[in-house]
């Protein structure tokens, strides 16, 4: 049952033509037409620092007099990089920017703040609701088909997406579908009395198709041209590892395609899905990990070339350390890629762990800032920055660490030691965080949630009769 309802939603399997095309279509579609054709652009996005455009209402163009040298190095990296009617920077808000019909509003307003921009939005699921999704799955294995419609965290979400629409003046029909689909998948994992990480992905993907429906009818009721788009469904291909997938090379091209086409034919703000892909072997609804939004926006920004990623956050950028912590926490002004992504695998939870790769990769500024606080500096993270004065950046803790010390003085002059090792943990699929090693022994951090899985204890036994194995501390 859980089954026939996941496949009530998830797409067919994604073509790959769009992949195999990639940057070539791009520029054979250049050399066989020529440049674009000149298209409208809302006039509320006038006098642009890449692109002074002028708007003529009565011959529906918006004519190109200028551009910058950013947006020349733009389109060498392949994408149009801002120039012409092209889109300019990625803006991504996360779940507590978009929590409330207020928020929403907040961040319509912030968007529209900026008009010399043509930006792709990516939105995270309105706050709260990944969790009540994930709770309301767990709580519908054992409660039986007949009372999923009680449970208390699918009413939370009812109330919150409905709520929220009739406080904006929307058509409830926006979500009323994808309300009564979230209801009969929790009766079919009731009936099934199991949640497999696949329905798991399926179902809190729900959160971010609804906040993006919502906010793109909010755009488009108050004048601004904008359209909605599920990630999984115009381009993201991702390996087939749910709940915390990985994107692939060919999703670059495809969604470059898609975005880039439908903005040229029609202008329209994209309003895209977070956190959400496809598996490019069953074609079934993946996600990106916890703040995968981040992820899904530099994707975006290096598929298309763009000017700019804007991550809008609840802080004023990347801190010296957890203000819940330490309260006089403060930006820091400037990052590097490499930086970045240090601070956020260590613990930093203000940017998904795998974002920095495509922005580092196609050399894109990534600015984060504060929805809540437009006009603080942020944190901008490139690929280089002055480190004449840096003495420390940031300090990040990382909790519930386990140490394993394997200790033996059978180690001293040994060939491959250490690649046995790690073959081990590679072959039990578990990551290693931090090594440090001597003449006798090594200690490693590893990923606790699996440090006593059966495997793992089998190999100590193995082992334990030629070195000494020792759990120091968890």
């Amino acid at each position: 049952m859980a089954a026939a309802a996941a496949a009530l939603r998830t797409p067919a399997r994604l073509g790959l033509d769009g992949a195999a095309a990639g940057e070539q279509w791009l520029r054979k579609r250049q050399r066989q037409r020529g440049p674009p054709a000149p298209v409208a652009v809302p006039c509320r996005w006038k006098a642009a620092a890449a692109a002074v455009v002028r708007c003529q209402r009565a011959a529906g163009a918006a004519i190109v007099e200028k551009k910058d040298a950013s947006v020349a190095a733009a389109q060498e990296r392949g994408g149009d990089g801002g120039a012409g009617p092209g889109l300019t920077v990625v803006m991504k808000f996360g779940g507590s920017s978009v929590a409330s019909a207020e928020r929403m509003r907040e961040v319509a307003d912030l968007v529209l703040s900026f008009p010399e921009e043509r930006p792709v939005v990516v939105l995270s699921a309105m706050g709260k609701t990944t969790n009540k999704l994930l709770v309301a799955g767990e709580k519908a294995v054992s409660c039986g088909a007949a009372n999923v419609s009680e449970l208390d965290e699918l009413s939370f979400i009812k109330e919150l997406h409905l709520g929220t629409i009739d406080q904006l003046g929307l058509d409830r029909s926006i979500v009323c579908g994808l309300l009564d689909e979230l209801e009969q998948l929790l009766k079919g994992i009731a009936m099934m009395k199991e949640l497999t990480l696949r329905t798991r992905d399926y179902l809190v993907s729900f959160g971010e198709c609804m906040s993006t429906r919502i906010f793109a009818a909010l755009l488009n009721k108050i004048g601004v041209k904008a359209r909605q788009y599920d990630a999984f469904e115009i381009g993201f291909i991702t390996t087939d590892d749910f709940t915390n997938a990985d994107i692939l090379e060919a999703t670059y091209p495809a969604v470059a395609k898609r975005l880039h086409g439908d903005w040229i034919n029609d202008p329209a703000i994209p309003i895209v899905t977070g956190f959400l892909g496809k598996g490019w072997r069953s074609g079934a609804i993946t996600t990106l990990g916890r703040g995968g939004s981040d992820l899904t926006a530099t994707t975006i920004g290096k598929a298309l070339g763009l000017r700019e990623i804007q991550v809008w956050k609840d802080v004023d950028g990347v801190l010296t350390c957890d203000p819940n912590i330490h309260p006089k926490a403060k930006p820091v002004p400037y990052l590097t890629f490499d930086e970045a992504a240090e601070l956020a695998y260590f613990g930093a939870q203000v940017l998904h762990p795998q974002s920095m790769r495509p922005a580092r990769e196609g050399d894109i500024p990534v600015r984060v800032k504060n929805s809540y606080n437009r006009r603080a500096p942020g944190t901008l993270i490139t690929k280089a920055r002055d480190m004449s004065e840096s003495i420390l950046t940031s300090i990040v803790l990382k909790s519930n660490i386990t140490m394993l010390d394997i200790v033996s003085t059978r180690m001293l002059g040994q060939y491959g030691f250490l690649a046995k090792v790690f073959s081990i943990f590679e072959d039990l699929g578990i990551s290693v965080d931090c090594v440090a090693t001597s003449e006798v022994s090594i200690s490693l951090t590893l990923d606790p949630s699996k440090l006593w899985s059966c495997e793992l204890v089998q190999q100590k036994n193995v082992w334990n009769s030629i070195y000494s194995f020792l759990i120091l501390c968890q």
